[in-house]
């Protein structure tokens, strides 16, 4: 098991990595405007212009959760430092068996794995991604009342 100080370590690494910049931009289209709602939604943003971006998140939180699986962050330090990857994970979650059909069986398991240790998880999923929806249609509004020139 990892020292708190090795733990921390590798956490401060993880944020540092978030802050490349086209990973930001990915991780910020992910959790503001990705809204899948059906396997067939998910697949056809596969193979959009975001495809890259899709690829870059979801590969970036289940490499961070490897993390936690293999014991070299300890669970409860990484689930307080991240909490971003319960928004993300929410955008895929109720889908991930047809993810995985077509993907590969393996795909987000470090990710699940790691989340799916949390009380209430299914719960917490689903209040994220109504939450998550509620902020984007209430920017949406925002954007459509403001006048126009």
């Amino acid at each position: 098991m990892p020292t708190p100080f090795e733990s921390a370590q590798l956490n401060l690494t993880l944020f540092d990595m978030r802050r490349e910049p086209e990973l930001r931009k990915a991780r910020h289209w992910f959790i503001t405007e990705f809204f899948p709602d059906t396997p067939e939604e998910f697949f056809a943003v596969m193979v959009s212009d975001k495809n890259a971006w899709i690829r870059m998140v979801i590969g970036y939180w289940d490499m961070a959760a490897s993390m936690v699986t293999h014991n070299a962050i300890d669970a409860e330090m990484f689930l307080a430092a991240h909490g971003e990857i319960f928004g993300a994970f929410s955008k895929v979650q109720p889908f991930l068996a047809e993810i995985r059909s077509k993907i590969g069986p393996r795909t987000l398991a470090h990710v699940e794995q790691v989340i799916m240790t949390v009380p209430g998880a299914v719960e917490m999923m689903a209040h994220r991604r109504k939450r998550l929806k509620g902020l984007l249609e209430a920017r949406q509004a925002a954007t459509a009342s403001l006048p126009t020139e």
